[in-house]
């Protein structure tokens, strides 16, 4: 089973961390540490791709058929409003 994402070492991005790390590479102390790149989108696992689509492709509509057509209103209003109301 391949590693999730999620489970990865995850890198620092504390300021501090990261100096201290550097002087310690710079000086010798520690030998320098290797980031390895994230795959291209295309070493993705396919299925979990398809079903990430497969989610999206069915959300908006089975969405807007549940609402009504006064809230759809509403909300278009509010999603105006939030643009080009400023």
């Amino acid at each position: 089973m391949t590693e999730r994402s999620s489970k990865r070492k995850k890198r620092d991005h504390d300021f501090s961390v990261i100096a201290h790390r550097v002087v310690q590479e710079a000086t010798g102390e520690t030998e320098p540490q290797q980031v390895e790149p994230e795959p291209p989108p295309e070493e993705r696992h396919a299925a979990a791709v398809t079903l990430g689509r497969l989610g999206g492709k069915k959300g908006g509509p089975a969405r807007a058929k549940k609402l009504s057509k006064k809230r759809r209103s509403e909300i278009a209003k509010k999603a105006a409003q939030a643009r080009w109301g400023r």
